[in-house]
């Protein structure tokens, strides 16, 4: 425990808990300081002015990271017939109907991320209990019903990342590794507040973003200037 509590400190030792980095500037203190032994996921944490309690300022909406999200996605895909071969040539990890909403129903969720054609849905509705809170209900707002399933699969086997606000007006999300090259990093994060802001409510006031901090799975977390986060800054 004393050891990472100093690998904790250590990581946090030359950065300004109070100043906001340019987004580059942040990403090379994260990527300095990430020493875990395995490959360190790049977390953003947006604080937006909403109150997502009121339906006219809810945020949702899915964004193609141009780098990919550097983590393996499993797909399932809740359909019949030459729609399930589709989605099994696409390269579904899990295709199938009636039995597979039985699976889900009997606590048999091996997948990140579920998509289902229109006419799926009547069976797949009933399983918004289970699959609701763990923000894996297919939605045609994010793609995710829609009768095209080889686009959907190959969407987000290659970075698609899906955000909702949460209860406090907070927006998580993971946007790449530790791994991949600054500027890569740097160009989903910028991808994704772009999203995030394109899908600002109709409801929302004053200030829409309202603070951005980027941290990895150990590291600390770093505030950083909102304006460095445009595609031209």
């Amino acid at each position: 425990m004393a050891k990472i509590a100093k690998r904790v400190a250590k990581s946090r030792e030359g950065i300004d808990r109070i100043k906001l980095y340019s987004l580059d500037e942040a990403v090379q203190l994260l990527k300095e300081r990430a020493t875990a032994k395995f490959d360190e996921t790049i977390e953003i944490a947006m604080n937006l002015g909403v109150d997502p309690r009121h339906a006219d300022q809810m945020v949702r909406g899915v964004v193609n990271l141009p780098n990919g999200t550097g983590r393996t996605v499993r797909v399932a895909v809740f359909a019949r017939g030459a729609k399930a071969d589709e989605a099994r040539a696409a390269g579904a990890d899990i295709v199938g109907a009636e039995e597979l909403v039985e699976q889900v129903q009997g606590g048999q969720i091996d997948f990140d991320r579920a998509i289902a054609t229109p006419d799926m849905m009547g069976l797949v509705g009933r399983l918004g209990k289970v699959l609701g809170p763990r923000g894996l209900m297919p939605n045609p707002r994010v793609g995710t019903v829609t009768p095209d399933v080889t686009a959907a699969v190959k969407a987000s086997k290659g970075g698609a990342v899906e955000f909702r606000v949460e209860k406090a007006g907070i927006i998580h999300a993971g946007v790449g590794k530790v791994s991949f090259d600054a500027n890569a990093i740097a160009e989903n994060i910028r991808a994704f507040a772009d999203a995030v802001q394109k899908a600002k409510p109709s409801g929302a006031k004053g200030i829409y973003v309202q603070r951005v901090s980027i941290t990895s799975t150990m590291g600390p977390g770093v505030k950083v200037d909102l304006s460095s986060l445009s595609a031209t800054a």
